[in-house]
């Protein structure tokens, strides 16, 4: 005789709360009832697909090589079903409640914030919390909504996303830095000059440029200032202090105003990409899509600071 399907549902309920709990007791706890029911839900789970998913003992309990595959399914249908039912209690696409954010410390106020108020400004029902920060963080540790990325998205398993962008980098200078100190051509011109560069957690982060023979390579220039914010970094180059590589989103506008100038030495590693990104245990709720979408639309398929360029 086939089993129900709510059967099948409570063994994998308790399975995963066993699992996530390390004992049957715990379980029990969680999900409202008794060790004796816990115990019989996963011995009929594991007597209806014939497989022995927990390795029990005296202490705690442990999953088998097919229990392990077992769970890592379950976990993804319970946090679909999540998901769904995030969608559906949100009313009708109704886009309110707290949405969390983290987002870069430069990047995050000039090209992430001024859309976060558009938004907020059309649907006054949702209030914004956000963090600044160039460090990882865990969104679901953290209970982040959303976060914007540059460089290696992260573990992209338990989270989605969208690339809405490439950081490209040049060298640049003040003009009267330049018309002082001349304006290198090559790599091997970098030594002669004063190098701005930018740090973090207390390390010299490297240029990434091209050789002669326009093989990539990536060089720490002798530092005459370290500076560890790009806004600062970007302010002592067009005080003139020397010469610093810049994100092209940083300095769209003072190369359109002159007051930087791009030097000829071409970067030489692949654009770190720019993502936004959401937990993919979460869905995708009205808050978090009327962003993202919002951000697609501003970002693709050109960012802003590649068309505001001469």
């Amino acid at each position: 005789m086939t089993s129900a399907p709510h059967s099948h549902l409570a063994g994998i309920t308790a399975f995963v709360q066993a699992v996530d709990a390390g004992s049957f007791t715990g379980a029990a706890a969680r999900i409202g009832l008794s060790k004796s029911a816990v115990a019989k839900n996963v011995a009929r789970l594991e007597e209806r697909i014939g497989v022995r998913l927990l390795e029990r003992t005296t202490r705690r309990l442990g999953l088998t090589a097919e229990g392990r595959t077992y769970y890592e399914s379950c976990l993804k249908i319970i946090t679909e079903l999540n998901g769904v039912e995030s969608v559906l209690a949100a009313g009708r696409h109704e886009v309110n409640g707290l949405l969390r954010v983290s987002l870069p410390v430069s990047f995050g106020p000039r090209w992430i914030m001024p859309i976060l108020l558009q938004v907020a400004r059309r649907h006054p029902a949702l209030r914004l919390d956000v963090s600044f920060t160039d460090r990882r963080v865990d969104l679901i540790d953290d209970g982040i909504d959303l976060v914007v990325r540059i460089g290696d998205p992260g573990d992209m398993a338990s989270l989605a996303g969208r690339r809405i962008g490439s950081q490209n980098s040049l060298i640049c200078g003040a003009p009267a830095y330049l018309d002082l100190r001349g304006r290198p051509m090559a790599v091997t011109d970098l030594p002669r000059h004063d190098c701005i560069v930018y740090a973090r957690d207390g390390r010299a982060l490297p240029w990434e440029l091209q050789d002669a023979a326009g093989m990539p390579i990536a060089i720490r220039p002798t530092a005459r200032h370290t500076v560890s914010h790009g806004e600062a970094l970007r302010d002592t180059a067009i005080a003139g202090a020397g010469i610093a590589y810049l994100a092209t989103w940083l300095v769209a506008d003072d190369l359109n105003a002159s007051r930087l100038e791009a030097l000829s030495i071409r970067s030489g590693s692949e654009a770190p990409p720019i993502h936004v990104l959401w937990p993919h245990a979460r869905g995708l709720p009205p808050k978090v899509r009327v962003v993202v979408d919002e951000l697609v639309e501003h970002f693709l398929p050109v960012p802003p600071w590649d068309r505001q360029r001469n």
